[in-house]
């Protein structure tokens, strides 16, 4: 009997269902998804990535840190800018000179937010902020200014008092004189925060005190000589 042959059987290719196809989808996300999740944490706590830069944006301890003559800066040029402001307010009606009333005008215009600044600080600090007023005689004895029994270029009460009784010409000499003493001051107390003082905006404030200030000291003493 002649053994019977059997021809191969072809298998056809078995076609995935739209259930299989929606379960491969998930699985090939899930892997992806995990792997963009650990990238993200092998480049966190403020490594470098492939640029080159950091990812944390926490700003440093020493670009908001303040030290002791930080504090002494804003309590000795708050009440030296605002006598500069008491003796600026009385040339609008005493001087005689338009360049003075500008020179006065600009003062005010400059020094009174400066002071405000100031005070924010000391306020955000916890330090003693200064009176305005007229009386800057107690001002010398605060937290950070041992040692200065006065302010530089600070004027005296009969300094104010015959300021306040000159006009005219009169005033715009006595006017000149005393104010260019008194930047002379400020520029003096800003030089000694640029060398002492930690404070970023306390240093910025101080440059712009000796930059500005040093200008119209000159410009004073170009009047005076006209005068």
């Amino acid at each position: 009997m002649t053994p019977r042959t059997q021809t191969p059987r072809t298998q056809t290719p078995r076609t995935q269902t739209p259930r299989a196809l929606t379960r491969r989808a998930a699985v090939t996300v899930a892997a992806a998804t995990a792997a963009l999740l650990l990238a993200a944490c092998g480049g966190s706590g403020g490594t470098e990535g492939a640029a080159g830069s950091t990812t944390s944006a926490t700003p440093s301890a020493s670009a908001t840190a303040h030290n002791a003559q930080d504090v002494a800066f804003a309590q000795g040029m708050i009440p030296h800018h605002q006598q500069a402001l008491e003796m600026a307010e009385l040339a609008d009606g005493r001087a005689s000179s338009a360049r003075v009333k500008d020179l006065a005008a600009r003062i005010e215009k400059a020094q009174g937010p400066e002071i405000r600044t100031m005070t924010g600080w000391l306020t955000s600090w916890g330090e003693q902020v200064p009176k305005t007023g007229m009386d800057h005689s107690s001002h010398a004895g605060m937290s950070g200014m041992s040692g200065m029994s006065e302010m530089p270029g600070m004027m005296s009460g009969d300094d104010m008092t015959a300021l306040k009784k000159a006009t005219g010409k009169e005033f715009d000499s006595r006017f000149l004189s005393l104010m260019v003493a008194h930047h002379q001051g400020a520029v003096e107390m800003a030089t000694t925060e640029r060398d002492k003082g930690r404070y970023g905006p306390a240093l910025s404030m101080a440059d712009a005190v000796v930059t500005a200030q040093t200008a119209e000291i000159k410009e004073m003493r170009q009047l005076l000589g006209a005068g």
